[in-house]
């Protein structure tokens, strides 16, 4: 077999690997991808298994060559380069991930995509199927997650079941995109709410900038969660721009779009909890990789996005 398509024999959505890189310079050494460290007293090399990789997220004091970029995408992996925590999303040039174009890749999702979204009704059914996911995902993730229910996450509990009902209710009978995001930004708010109250970090405000573990671990999950979104869309070849309920004029809005199906459910309660416990940024990034892998998350990305874009072929 061609040594290019065996680097591509695990799909991506059964990949395990997403790696977050700081003060390191990656390069190609006898035919694989590693990341040097370097010391006062001696240099590291570490392997970096690029056919069970996803994404490389490359933050402050890294560097990478030519050749093993050539490898990564040999391997279908796309590399972006972030701030110091893996936020934010640096972009030159407006790009905003690294991805390979070496191959074709299917056209059917794009076409299925176009289809309908030049329709404004089209795209609003979308969108609001995108969010009637999401809260599917939350009720299946808090309810038979154990870890969560230790740490006082319940589904059943009464102010979250409130919640998610009257967003189901508000779901079905908003008639503008903009009245979905509106309602989407309370039903998150009042998420942050549930999750400060159980883990006892008092009066919490989402803010980008704040310093506090909280706002730091939603800050570099949410990254982790747009890494996935954006391997979903480029393997199923939907450009960024293309977004259902984010703001049409930007760019990269569709990544928000389908990395919102999974956040609320794993990165939101792990941040919280995280913080509670004073975890280091590593652990904290440990503990969400493996309930995205735990949970399946990016099977359910491309499950959603795929029904979504070939909904016209099915009606």
């Amino acid at each position: 077999m061609d040594p290019i398509t065996d680097l591509k024999a695990i799909l991506h959505s059964k990949r395990a690997n997403i790696y977050y890189l700081e003060k390191c310079r990656v390069m190609q050494k006898d035919g694989r991808v590693l990341y040097l460290t370097e010391t006062k007293d001696e240099n590291l090399y570490w392997n970096i298994p690029i056919a069970n990789t996803t994404v490389i997220l490359l933050g402050t004091g890294t560097s990478i060559t030519q050749a093993a970029m050539r490898m990564l995408a040999s391997a279908g992996v796309l590399v972006g380069f972030s701030g110091g925590g893996a936020t934010p999303l640096l972009s030159g040039n407006e790009i905003e991930w690294l991805t390979p174009q070496s191959e074709y890749r299917p056209t059917e999702y794009v076409q299925g995509w176009l289809s309908f979204w030049f329709d404004d009704s089209k795209r609003l059914s979308t969108a609001k199927a995108f969010q009637q996911a999401r809260l599917d995902y939350i009720k299946r993730i808090w309810d038979k997650d154990r870890e969560l229910k230790a740490e006082n996450f319940f589904i059943d509990d009464l102010e979250i079941s409130s919640t998610i009902n009257n967003y189901v209710t508000q779901i079905e009978t908003v008639e503008k995109v903009g009245d979905l995001l509106l309602r989407e930004a309370l039903l998150t708010k009042q998420l942050y709410r549930y999750a400060a109250k159980v883990t006892q970090l008092g009066d919490f405000t989402r803010d980008h900038q704040a310093a506090d573990l909280a706002n730091d671990f939603l800050n570099h999950g949410n990254y982790l969660a747009y890494g996935l979104a954006a391997s979903t869309l480029w393997v199923l070849g939907i450009p960024h721009g293309f977004a259902v309920m984010h703001g049409k004029t930007r760019r990269g809005a569709l990544v928000f779009d389908v990395a919102d199906l999974i956040k609320d459910a794993i990165v939101l309660p792990w941040a919280f909890i995280s913080a509670k416990e004073k975890m280091s940024e590593q652990e904290f990034r440990q503990q969400c990789l493996q309930k995205f892998t735990e949970h399946k998350a990016l099977d359910f990305m491309f499950e959603q996005v795929k029904q979504q874009a070939l909904q016209e072929n099915q009606s």
